[in-house]
């Protein structure tokens, strides 16, 4: 990506409020013949700025991190993330990573378009994370990631504790967790549900991504 990510202030911190600124054990392991056929996330998103709304911005020069609150929208080419609380760092390569977490009953958001398929990646979860070096998501705590047609038809379904989304690789991983526990699943198993390919919503020929198994929960990543 290599692209050059703005400074916004250069004090050691100050807020811009209404600011627009640049910027256990796995409970199914299923190749998924419906999930998600082989197509990448889209490509050019890693070369695209990272744009920011919120309703108040801090800079930490110190450890060189903006923190939005309030609202907050970022997107970066067809990637959205919607939380109540987004941090960005950059590495000194220059490829940028976000975390959105939000409170209360807020659940963050995220959103991915598929290289040349009118197909989108969707997730809800507490945290999120977005790795711009790997193009890699993880989702943490009562995740749910959907495969869309369009922006509204829901293909296939995952919800689990924790789930990762390999963008360049198209993989998937999705861990249990007692998270997701409730009546009918006490153990919090992750839970899946896949569409026949010859029924519901047609999709593009191809091979499946595959949901990969894990033998431990993850917990949430280090800030």
């Amino acid at each position: 990506m290599n692209e050059s990510f703005p400074r916004f202030f250069t004090g050691r911190s100050r807020t811009l409020s209404a600011c627009r600124a640049g910027l256990a054990a796995l409970a199914v392991a299923l190749p998924l013949a419906g999930f998600a056929p082989l197509a990448h996330a889209d490509r050019a998103d890693k070369d695209k700025p990272l744009n920011i709304e919120a309703d108040n911005m801090t800079y930490d020069d110190l450890k060189q991190v903006n923190i939005f609150t309030g609202h907050v929208v970022a997107t970066k080419g067809t990637i959205v993330i919607k939380a109540d609380r987004v941090e960005v760092t950059q590495d000194p390569q220059g490829y940028q990573y976000a975390t959105g977490t939000s409170s209360g009953g807020n659940l963050s958001y995220f959103r991915q378009k598929r290289e040349g398929l009118d197909e989108y990646i969707e997730g809800t979860a507490i945290r999120i994370d977005y790795d711009g070096k790997q193009d890699l998501t993880t989702l943490t705590t009562n995740a749910t990631v959907r495969r869309l047609q369009g922006l509204s038809t829901v293909i296939d379904q995952v919800r689990g504790s924790v789930i990762t989304y390999d963008g360049q690789n198209d993989f998937y991983t999705a861990k249990a967790g007692k998270d997701v526990a409730g009546p009918g699943n006490p153990t919090g198993r992750v839970r899946a549900m896949l569409s026949p390919r010859n029924n519901g919503a047609a999709a593009p020929a191809g091979a499946s991504a595959t949901l990969a198994p894990s033998t431990t929960i993850q917990g949430a990543p280090n800030q």
